[in-house]
């Protein structure tokens, strides 16, 4: 009955969808609209050409005083576009997905030639791969929204697709901390819309920038930047890479919506003008988790089932004025919770393996970003860009442990609390930039930053073995904490071959009486119409999560003392050399080797093992006391991508990397670090089948195969003594789990209806049901070590609808 449901539900709305395209006669077509913009000033460009391709007879327009264009009545589906302006190298944009549901807005910008002789100008086509920040020279790229989606297994997370590219490993399934080349995930920078945000993703913990679900929804994106290293002098405060994530503005001239239920939750979505013909709109979307829905509406999952709930909102306000630049608006928060009680499980049931240790634990956090942006265009060459933001986050924990009696609980709901956490942060900031283009060889930049956090730690756990029963504070704090940084930089082009990006950094962190230079050059040098080489180093620096500078150490008298609040900045070496070739119109080999050298991290005489290098990756930070900055640490390796752009019906993508991750603790041994993987392999790929004009069937797969993650081993006859989980931490990280792979597959249909769009898909998590392991822990019940797994075969629905 359950496999006629199945063919019910999948096959019923595909034959609807083909009788409708039966009945319907006539074609459907949609609009195209934008603006054409300086790349480097970001002023209008008036009277550019815009031109369709493959079409008879030939569809074009040009831009209006502002910029703009309109394009109206083109058939639906895929199209390309061609836009040029003198004096500016063209730009291509491909494969573009042209649908009923929704008006199609761009905002595309030009880059100025260096010289304007033939002997000089480039003419290859715009790659769908260069990044937007033209300082960027090496280990940067740009990524569609469509891509976040259509990667098999990215369920539209803007981290899960990024782990497909070269250098960037994601080997567990529970969450989507994004590791670069070796690097914590605690070192990677999220921006959205030019405002630094905290960890932008459900169940994030303090000092954490990953989690299970991402607040970030692709809906509201457009075109973004990555980096995984030696990234612009812009960036600051970040030692492993960067997320340049940028929103869309809303339709200006058409109010619409979209509706869906996947992956990520139930979601509502609307935009446009806030008053027809004129230029302020809106964009803004709601999502609710989907189990959590489920079990409001009472669905029984089962006793000792966690059930996420979460929810989310993200929206923008955009203001153009004709004489006070332009205001936006932006603003993202969300909430999450989810219990997970040993005390509720099933000591029978196999298949509910989290959480064996005697525990029953609550785990909530919460973020929201505020902020107001200013664009001010002194005169054509020069512009000023201001923003203010609010932004909060505040992670709990409450553990209660359970006693038991060989496996049988004694003292249910024992409400035996030895753990609690509270972090608050709020945080204040300022920044303004300047950004000027000298002349069509010649671009500066300077901008500042001021930030005041305001920090609530609460941290408290048992004293081991006390009696009567003693609590230690661990953190107990309240305060401020402020920084200051500031940033030059300059693109000189030699000519349209030679490109130098230079740049300095600096930043003053109060707690640590701190300053730092760091030095920032890139250099591109194009070697004809098909081929590159470029090189970038960078010096950068980070401030620690900022628990640990406030983490307490119990002495003998009961007293408390900080042992970490004079800790120095984390700072990184970073040097890559970088060769591309483009093979054709839509294909491109790329491959980078790079060095990085670690210092000044911390670590500590109580555990000599322990590096904060190896942190960020999990649902809490441990901050051990007395930590000094003596630790070093040095990635380097290989990296190859073989990419098929969008065309023709299908992509191709194909990345490998080959590397090396080491660190040295207080004890001076030399280790692997906990995310020394050594070699990772992606292959992905897709195909769209156009049935007429309306109806699109995709079928999307990717495999990944990884050495496996590196592991602290338990030493399971302590652990018997204690009653709990003991590692060996003499053999910290020399082990890899077994290797990790796994397979997903996506298989999508769309259809364009006369006044909206639909799309139903399907993604089929580890579709060949591969057994990677997620963890161990010591079991109380069994007095065995249990092994967790990742997640197994799964799939996952997706419905959209845009009108």
């Amino acid at each position: 009955m359950k496999k006629i449901d199945l063919l019910r539900l999948v096959l019923i709305p595909v034959l609807m969808l083909g009788l409708e395209q039966t009945l319907i006669a006539q074609n459907f077509t949609q609009t195209i609209r934008g603006t054409v913009l300086d790349k480097t000033t970001q002023t209008p460009l008036p009277g550019a050409s815009i031109r369709v391709l493959k079409t008879e007879p030939a569809i074009g327009t040009t831009t209006d005083a502002d910029g703009r264009f309109e394009i109206l009545n083109l058939q639906v589906g895929r199209i390309d576009l061609e836009i040029t302006f003198l004096g500016y190298l063209p730009v291509y944009l491909r494969q573009l997905s042209l649908n009923t549901g929704k008006e199609l807005v761009l905002n595309i910008e030009l880059e100025e030639q260096a010289i304007s002789t033939q002997e000089v100008v480039v003419t290859a086509e715009q790659r769908k791969d260069e990044v937007i920040n033209k300082m960027a020279s090496v280990s940067a790229r740009s990524f569609s929204v469509e891509e976040t989606e259509r990667y098999a297994g990215s369920l539209g997370d803007p981290s899960r697709m990024a782990s497909n590219f070269a250098g960037v490993s994601m080997v567990n399934d529970a969450r989507n901390d994004i590791i670069i080349r070796g690097n914590s995930p605690a070192g990677l920078l999220w921006r959205v819309d030019g405002i630094e945000v905290p960890n932008p993703n459900h169940f994030g913990s303090a000092g954490t920038t990953g989690g299970p679900v991402s607040m970030l929804n692709n809906n509201l994106l457009t075109r973004s930047d990555f980096f995984t290293s030696a990234f612009p002098s812009e960036y600051g405060n970040a030692m492993s890479g960067v997320f340049d994530l940028k929103m869309r503005t809303g339709n200006a001239f058409k109010r619409e919506y979209v509706a869906q239920v996947g992956f990520n939750g139930f979601e509502l979505g609307a935009e446009g003008p806030f008053v027809k013909g004129k230029n302020a709109t809106y964009l803004a979307n709601y999502r609710y988790s989907t189990l959590g829905v489920m079990k409001a509406l009472g669905i029984n999952f089962g006793a000792g089932a966690a059930i996420p709930q979460y929810q989310d909102l993200t929206f923008k306000i955009d203001m153009p004025t004709k004489t006070m630049g332009r205001f936006s608006l932006f603003g993202m928060g969300g909430k999450s919770f989810i219990a997970l009680h040993d005390s509720e499980k099933d000591p029978n049931d196999q298949d509910v393996n989290y959480n064996s240790s005697g525990v029953d634990l609550d785990y909530g956090s919460d973020m929201g970003a505020l902020g107001l942006s200013h664009l001010y265009f002194f005169d054509e060459n020069t512009r000023l860009n201001t923003y203010i933001s609010v932004q909060a986050s505040q992670a709990t924990t409450q553990i209660d442990s359970l006693l038991y009696d060989s496996q049988e609980l004694i003292i249910p709901n024992s409400n035996y609390r030895f753990y609690n956490s509270v972090a608050k942060e709020v945080k204040y900031a300022a920044s303004t930039h300047l950004k000027k283009k000298i002349n069509s060889r010649n671009n500066v930049g300077a901008g500042v930053y001021y930030e005041l956090y305001q920090i609530d730690y609460k941290d408290s756990s048992k004293v081991a073995n006390s009696s009567p029963v003693a609590f230690q504070k661990n953190v107990d704090v309240e305060g401020q904490l402020p920084v200051i940084r500031g940033y030059v930089q300059w693109q000189h082009k030699f000519n349209n071959l030679l490109t130098l990006n230079s740049g300095l950094y600096s930043q003053f962190v109060e707690q640590s009486d701190e300053i730092t230079l760091e030095p920032r050059l890139g250099l591109r040098y194009q070697l004809g119409e098909k081929s590159s080489i470029s090189a970038g180093y960078g010096l950068h620096s980070q401030m620690q999560g900022r628990i640990h500078y406030f983490f307490q150490a119990r002495q003998a008298d009961g007293s408390y003392i900080r042992t970490n609040e004079h800790l120095k900045l984390s700072k990184s070496h970073q040097a890559v050399l970088g060769y591309d070739h483009q093979l054709g119109q839509d294909f491109r080999f790329k491959s980078e080797v790079y060095y990085q050298y670690l210092f000044n991290i911390p670590v500590t005489h109580t555990e000599p093992e322990f590096s904060l290098i190896n942190t960020g990756d999990d649902f809490g930070i441990w901050s051990p006391d007395s930590m000094v900055n003596t630790g070093t640490g040095e990635n380097y390796g290989i990296e190859f991508t073989l990419e098929k752009f969008l065309s023709r019906n299908f992509y191709v993508l194909t990345t490998l990397s080959l590397y090396e991750s080491m660190y040295k603790g207080y004890s001076g041994t030399l280790r692997h670090t906990a995310f020394d993987n050594n070699y990772i392999l992606n292959v992905l790929g897709g195909y769209e089948l156009n049935i007429g004009k309306k109806i699109s069937l995709g079928i999307d797969l990717r495999a990944v195969y990884a050495g496996g993650k590196r592991y602290i081993p338990i030493d399971l006859e302590a652990s018997k003594i204690e009653g709990k989980t003991v590692y060996n931490m003499d053999e910290s990280y020399e082990k890899r789990r077994d290797n990790y792979f796994r397979t997903d597959l996506r298989l999508s249909v769309k259809y364009a209806g006369k006044k909206m769009s639909q799309e139903f898909a399907v993604d089929f998590q580890n579709l060949s049901n591969h057994q990677n392991i997620y963890s161990e822990s010591y079991n109380i019940r069994t007095k065995t070590i249990s092994k967790d797994y990742q997640t197994g075969f799964y799939p996952m629905f997706l419905y959209r609808v845009s009108f």
